[in-house]
């Protein structure tokens, strides 16, 4: 394909609410202000900031709600990007032992919740998708991680790649995500950020606008 054509890129975004030790949820106020901080910056050419959620940090109990906005995006995607456009689902959440951005390459078919998600669920060692395999079943995002890494630390962001999304809720959430991006031919990728105490969040906000940027422009 041409890269004259108006070939557009699409992206989703998602964060989380408050969960257990962590009542001020910086993806939550990231996502809620996305919309209003990106109409003011101007958005990048080629770039369509769709749907921005904010999902209960739940598991299976949040799952119908979950593939609800998978689903209006796959349906808009039918409607809108005729044009041969990218969708691309973008997954915020929390690390707030961490000091620094990470983009998470993949996630693991694992279900292990260290303490009960929002609606009470705590599994052990289950399967996250199982008839996707076992508990050892890898997904990685189609995103080229390590470029995406490369550009933001260039742009002065303290940012890393990472393999391990660890076995809550983001885990969760990207797996399912990643396995419903494969069957509709759309991209998936999960970022962790730090709690606004250890990266405030005007910098966060700029990040996430970094972010859109960079990933409208892999394409």
């Amino acid at each position: 394909m041409g890269s004259e054509g108006p070939s557009t890129v699409t992206i989703h975004v998602t964060g989380f609410k408050k969960f257990h030790g962590v009542s001020e949820n910086p993806t939550e106020i990231i996502v809620r202000n996305l919309k209003g901080f990106m109409q003011k910056k101007g958005l990048p050419e080629g770039l369509v900031l769709g749907s921005c959620n904010v999902l209960e940090t739940a598991g299976e109990g949040a799952l119908p709600q979950l593939h609800k906005v998978f689903q209006s995006a796959v349906a808009g995607q039918n409607n809108e990007t005729s044009n041969g456009g990218q969708i691309i689902w973008l997954h915020l959440g929390v690390n707030s032992g961490a000091t620094r951005f990470a983009i998470e390459n993949q996630a693991v078919n694992e279900a292990t919740f260290r303490c009960p998600d929002e609606m009470g669920w705590k599994p052990q060692t289950v399967a996250i998708v199982p008839s996707d395999g076992s508990i050892s079943q890898v997904r990685e995002t189609s995103l080229p991680v390590n470029e995406i890494v490369k550009n933001l630390s260039k742009m002065g962001y303290d940012v890393m790649p990472s393999d391990d999304a660890g076995r809550f809720v983001c885990n969760f959430v990207y797996y399912h995500s990643l396995w419903f991006a494969e069957r509709n031919r759309i991209k998936s990728l999960f970022v962790h950020v730090p709690l606004f105490s250890t990266i405030d969040e005007e910098t966060q906000m700029e990040f996430a606008a970094s972010l859109l940027k960079v990933l409208a422009s892999l394409h």
